[in-house]
C-alpha cells in the first residue's frame, strides 16, 4: 500500500499520501473517536487499516478501469476485493485460507459505508455472506460507522494538504470554502505575519479537530436519543448512529465538491489517471488473452482464454500490483525495446 496511489502517482513525489498513509490516519482518527465514545478501539482500528486493501494500482481511476474490463465478467469493486484478500487470497497458514478474522472484521469491512442493496452485492460479499452471513441489509456496528467517518475526515484534510503542496490551488483559493475559510482565517489572525507552510499545517489540524469533535458530539446525542443496549441494536437502528452533524456534513459536502472541480478534475490529475488506466487496461487485455504471461503460480489457477475464472485471477494479479510494479510490467510487456 506504500506505493498505491490516494491522487498523486508514486513518482510524483515522496511527499504526497498513499494508500499507506492514508490507512494510517483514518486508523488514527477511528482510534481516537472509538476511545472517546468507549466501543473497541482494536476493532476500530483493525477496519481501519483494512478497508483500502482491496484497491488496485493508480486509486480510483485503476479501479475503474479494471471495472470496465471485469464487466464481462462480473465487474470489480475494492471493497469486495477486501473481502476477497481476507478471506481467501492471503495464503499464511496451513488449515486455512485467508486470515481467520472475526466476523464483526469482516461485517465491517463489507458494509461499513451501510446496509448492502440486495441487487447490488458484488459478487464476492454474496458468496462469502452465503457461507458466513454478514447481515448485510443492516448497518454495521458502531466500529465499522467510526471508521467510514473517519475515511472522510483523513482523505477530505489530507488531499486539502497536498492539492495545496502540489500546487493545484492556493491558500486564498480555499478562503470561500465553508469550514475551510472560517478556519484558515481563524489560524491566520492567531499567528498573523507567519509562514504559509505552517499556516496550511495549522489549518488542516484544526479542521481534523473540528471533525471528529463534530463526530463526537452528534454521535453522543443520537446514542443517548436511541439507547443501543450493545451492537446488535446498533445495527438494527433504522439509521447511523454515528454520524456528523447536518451543518457538518454541509460543509463537508461543499469541500469535497470544491476538491472534485479543483483537484481531481486537474489537468496534472487528469494526465496522470487516463495515461492509469490504460496501463491497467492493456495489462487485463494482454493477460486475459495470453494467460501463459503470468508467474507460473497464477497461471496455474487459469482454465483458458477469457474464462471468468481467468478473468478472475488476472484481476487478483493486477489489483495486487503497486503503481510502480505495474509501470514496470506494462514496460517489460510493450516496449518492444527492452526485452526480459
Amino acid at each position: 500500500m506504500q506505493h498505491k496511489t490516494q491522487v498523486f502517482v508514486y513518482h510524483e513525489g515522496d511527499h504526497y499520501r498513499t494508500r499507506l498513509t492514508h490507512s494510517l490516519e483514518v486508523a488514527q482518527i477511528a482510534r481516537s473517536i472509538s476511545r472517546v465514545l468507549g466501543v473497541d478501539e482494536d476493532l476500530a482500528e483493525a477496519l481501519a487499516l483494512a478497508h483500502d486493501l482491496g484497491h488496485p494500482p493508480f486509486g480510483h481511476a485503476g479501479e475503474a478501469a479494471l471495472d470496465q474490463a471485469m464487466a464481462p465478467y462480473g465487474g470489480f469493486d475494492h471493497n469486495a476485493q477486501t473481502v476477497r484478500i481476507l478471506t481467501s487470497l492471503e495464503h499464511r497458514y496451513n488449515g486455512f485460507d485467508g486470515l481467520n478474522l472475526t466476523w464483526e472484521t469482516l461485517e465491517g469491512v463489507a458494509k461499513h459505508n451501510g446496509p448492502r442493496p440486495t441487487d447490488a452485492v458484488p459478487g464476492d460479499i454474496e458468496a462469502y455472506s452465503a457461507r458466513h452471513d454478514l447481515e448485510l441489509h443492516t448497518h454495521a456496528g458502531p466500529e465499522a460507522q467510526i471508521a467510514a467517518l473517519a475515511d472522510d475526515i483523513a482523505y477530505n484534510n489530507h488531499d486539502v494538504d497536498d492539492g495545496l503542496r502540489a500546487g493545484l490551488f492556493t491558500v486564498d483559493d480555499v478562503r470561500d470554502v465553508p469550514l475551510v475559510g472560517a478556519i484558515l482565517d481563524d489560524a491566520t489572525a492567531d499567528h498573523p505575519g507567519g509562514d504559509e507552510g505552517r499556516l496550511i499545517h495549522e489549518t488542516v489540524r484544526r479542521m481534523i479537530g473540528a471533525m471528529v469533535e463534530d463526530v463526537i458530539d452528534t454521535s453522543r446525542q443520537r446514542l443517548e436519543e436511541a439507547k443501543p443496549r450493545d451492537a446488535e441494536a446498533v445495527r438494527a437502528h433504522g439509521a447511523p448512529l454515528i454520524a456528523f452533524s447536518a451543518t457538518m456534513q454541509a460543509q463537508g459536502e461543499a469541500l469535497k465538491a470544491f476538491l472534485h472541480e479543483r483537484m481531481y478534475r486537474h489537468h496534472k490529475v487528469n494526465r496522470m489517471a487516463s495515461k492509469a488506466r490504460r496501463t491497467v487496461r492493456e495489462l487485463f487485455e494482454l493477460f486475459i488473452d495470453e494467460p501463459q504471461c503470468l508467474p507460473e503460480e497464477w497461471w496455474g489457477r487459469c482454465d483458458g482464454v477469457r474464462t471468468v475464472t481467468t478473468a478472475r485471477v488476472v484481476a487478483d494479479y493486477v489489483a495486487g500490483m503497486t503503481d510502480r510494479f505495474a509501470i514496470q510490467e506494462h514496460r517489460n510487456l510493450f516496449d518492444t525495446v527492452l526485452w526480459r
